[in-house]
């Protein structure tokens, strides 16, 4: 008999608040010990009240947490840090997406910090939580709206519960000289949060000595250090991915701007020589600017390879700090670029004569965010970008609304490559502002990050000027802004006795950036356990920069850094994740390897067990150069080669097939591989699963073979995707650590 349909949901009301879950399973126990008893000789009020009060009793053992509500309760709170002395909770209730999980939500009086912790059920918990660091202070709720790195899921997975915060609220990136003080963004909201976030779970799971781990990535990366060498017994490990340094803002976007202006026409070529059974000769066909600028670029620390994606990289997070840079050094912008001798404007190249633009025109209409998609001017700003170590600075200026966020003019503008300038308001009452702009398209110019007091005042018919002289400044300034001996890839700017080639300005730009991000400059003086994760394709975090941080933490602790200290670089990984067929049989996740650093640094902390050597590396050159075999180059990334009949490169015939072997290994305690993927005609699908020549699997080295026919003639880049985990095991999602090895097949 249905027992469970007896009452109606009204009858369960007095229950209802409590958030009470009657799961299947619970309503067939129920079913069965009503059978057992035999309730069926009760008249059916009898039942009803029999039914209510039996699942009353039933969810004092079912979900005990439901009884004790924590929102609007008094907590005892106390903490050196005065600001954050009132804690209160405004919501707790069970969730089931993405796991189950106990949601609290709730803040600090007198400030605007907000936080959301993510509990798990008791029988899953292990005494530690994980807490996610944003590039900046952004929104509590990143976690719960984007899912972005699983962390909910991956944390309950791995016995924590997960923590994040508003880091202060409304706090402005990349610009110096903001009023507020930038440590409360910085590290200390989210140290306040995480304290109290012990005493929300020892509510939740009795007294306890609850272990923390922190992690943050680009400008989180920035904040999760800060966080570590500030704070004593809030984090008791951390895990920076993707990280700068103190010299990186300007610098690492100015230099490769410069680059994309003057090789715009020869990148093709030059990822060619690069990839699998190329040349090797990148600068070959280049003329001697163009020379300059690639050596130039390589040599501050770019990447080569990760020109693959000179089409759609952009400018990326230089769209956020190039306000902040002119407003602090307007001299170089408004006079010394352009007039003054030892800047490049002074004495122009010819491409750079030809790349500035200064037109004239009137306001003809503005277009909303909705038109400009429809339009290809813009992209809307996706919920799983929000908060991520790439694409955090998208949201940035959010497009709400009807307000414009592209203006059509009144003249055609010229067929130029433009990477950013600005819109100088000559008439109206807007008159004397300027506007950032990222693109000019036809008679359209696309904006940036504005202030929506000054686009209101903005009218059809205003007079305006479309000028990137400024840009075009932006884009050498790393030459005058030497930051010292200590930064080796400065030394091309620098005579045989060390000195500046270059006029300097008179102050860096970079250091203040960073205490923007990070409230101090990092120094190595660590408070905990840390382990750093660098990406060798990186584009935005030169490689190079992780092994300065290595190399402040060794000044700091000498012969006992590897005590306390992991570096682990990730190859064929970028800033961010890969997305499009192009990046996906290029680059690789490094997820994994972020969810393997955090369990990793909880088994150090907790249970002593140290982790994985750091990566064997050289830098020359401003180029992190890792060694070719597992053995040599250890952290916990897999290697892997690949062959096309016996060699990088195979040239064939229409209906022809090719041989293709490969060999993956992981490193020492790294784990076994547990699936490889090859995808042979370059469309990111990896459709078809390696076959393994023996029949160990997984194993911590293995061997491949197989045969391909190419039916369509072209140059095609087969890749093969390998994949390991610590455990080998094959099923989890988690801690999968992959890589790639590649060859070129030319088919006639």
């Amino acid at each position: 008999m249905n027992w469970i349909g007896i009452f109606q949901t009204s009858d369960l009301s007095m229950i209802s608040n409590e958030k009470i879950r009657i799961d299947y399973t619970f309503r067939e126990f129920f079913s069965n010990f009503m059978d057992m008893i035999n309730f069926t000789l009760l008249p059916v009020s009898l039942k009803k009240l029999s039914a209510i009060l039996f699942i009353v009793f039933i969810s004092c053992c079912y979900n005990t947490q439901a009884q004790n509500n924590l929102a609007q309760q008094h907590f005892d709170f106390t903490m050196e840090d005065t600001l954050f002395k009132n804690p209160y909770v405004d919501i707790d209730e069970w969730r089931d997406e993405p796991v189950r999980h106990r949601y609290v939500h709730g803040g600090f009086k007198g400030n605007d910090t907000r936080f959301s912790f993510y509990f798990p059920p008791k029988e899953q918990y292990e005494g530690r939580f994980y807490q996610y660091i944003t590039p900046f202070p952004d929104s509590e709720h990143i976690l719960q709206k984007s899912g972005k790195y699983d962390v909910i899921k991956f944390s309950a997975k791995s016995g924590a519960y997960a923590v994040e915060t508003n880091g202060g609220g409304g706090i402005t990136p990349g610009l110096p000289g903001k009023k507020k003080d930038p440590t409360i963004g910085a590290y200390r909201a989210n140290a306040a949060s995480a304290q109290f976030s012990r005493i929300v779970a020892a509510e939740i799971y009795g007294a306890h000595r609850t272990y923390g781990y922190a992690f943050g990535g680009s400008g989180g990366a920035y904040r999760t250090i800060g966080g570590i060498e500030n704070t004593e017994g809030v984090w008791d490990g951390v895990v920076p991915f993707v990280p700068g340094s103190p010299v990186a803002i300007p610098n690492v976007f100015s230099v490769r701007m410069h680059a994309m202006r003057i090789l715009k026409d020869k990148f093709p070529q030059i990822v060619d020589a690069l990839e699998p059974g190329g040349s090797g000769n990148m600068y070959e066909g280049l003329n001697i600017e163009e020379r300059r600028a690639l050596l130039e670029v390589t040599r501050m620390g770019f990447p080569p390879e990760s020109w693959y994606a000179h089409e759609s990289m952009g400018i990326h997070g230089f769209l956020v700090l190039y306000q902040g840079m002119v407003m602090a050094d307007k001299k170089y912008f408004e006079h010394d670029f352009w007039n003054v001798p030892g800047y490049l404007g002074a004495n122009p190249t010819e491409s750079l004569l030809k790349a500035r633009i200064q037109k004239v025109s009137r306001i003809k209409k503005g277009i909303p965010i909705d038109q400009a998609v429809n339009m290809g001017l813009k992209e809307p700003v996706a919920p799983s970008e929000r908060g991520t170590a790439d694409m955090a600075w998208k949201s940035i200026g959010g497009e709400e609304g009807t307000r414009p966020v592209a203006f059509q003019l009144e003249d055609q503008l010229p067929d130029i490559q433009f990477l950013g300038g600005d819109l100088i308001i000559k008439s109206g009452e807007a008159a004397g502002k300027t506007l950032q702009i990222t693109k000019i398209k036809d008679d359209k110019v696309v904006l940036g990050p504005v202030d929506p007091k000054v686009l209101i005042k903005i009218q059809p018919g205003d007079t305006v000027k479309v000028d990137n002289s400024n840009f075009l400044a932006a884009q050498t300034y790393h030459r005058h802004q030497d930051p010292g001996k200590e930064y080796p890839v400065w030394d091309q700017f620098r005579d045989p006795q060390g000195k500046p080639i270059y006029p300097q300005r008179p102050a860096l730009l970079g250091p203040s950036f960073t205490k923007s991000a990070s409230g101090v400059l990092p120094s190595g003086e660590i408070n905990g356990k840390v382990m750093v994760l660098s990406s060798l394709w990186d584009r935005e975090a030169f490689p190079w920069q992780a092994d300065w941080y290595r190399s402040q933490v060794e000044e700091h602790l000498g012969d006992s850094t590897g005590n306390y200290f992991r570096l682990w670089y990730t190859d064929h990984a970028t800033h961010g994740e890969p997305t499009t067929p192009k990046d996906l049989t290029h680059t690789v996740s490094y997820h994994g390897v972020l969810q393997q650093a955090l369990r990793d640094v909880s088994a150090w902390v907790e249970k002593g067990m140290a982790p994985p050597a750091t990566t064997s590396y050289k830098i020359k050159n401003g180029q992190v150069i890792v060694p070719q075999t597992a053995e040599e180059r250890k952290g916990i990334q897999p290697v892997v080669e690949v062959k096309a009949n016996g060699s990088e490169r195979a040239e064939i015939k229409v209906g022809e097939s090719v041989t293709f072997t490969a060999t993956v290994e992981v490193p020492p305690n790294a784990g076994e591989v547990v699936d490889v993927e090859w995808d042979f005609e370059g469309n990111g699908t990896f459709p078809v699963e390696g076959e393994f020549v023996s029949d160990a699997k997984p194993a911590s080295r293995i061997k491949l073979k197989t045969k391909h026919t190419f039916s369509k003639p072209g140059t095609y880049f087969p890749a093969l995707r390998a994949t390991s985990q610590r455990q080998g095991n094959a099923e989890t999602p988690f801690t999968r650590i992959q890589n790639l090895g590649r060859v070129r097949v030319v088919v006639k």
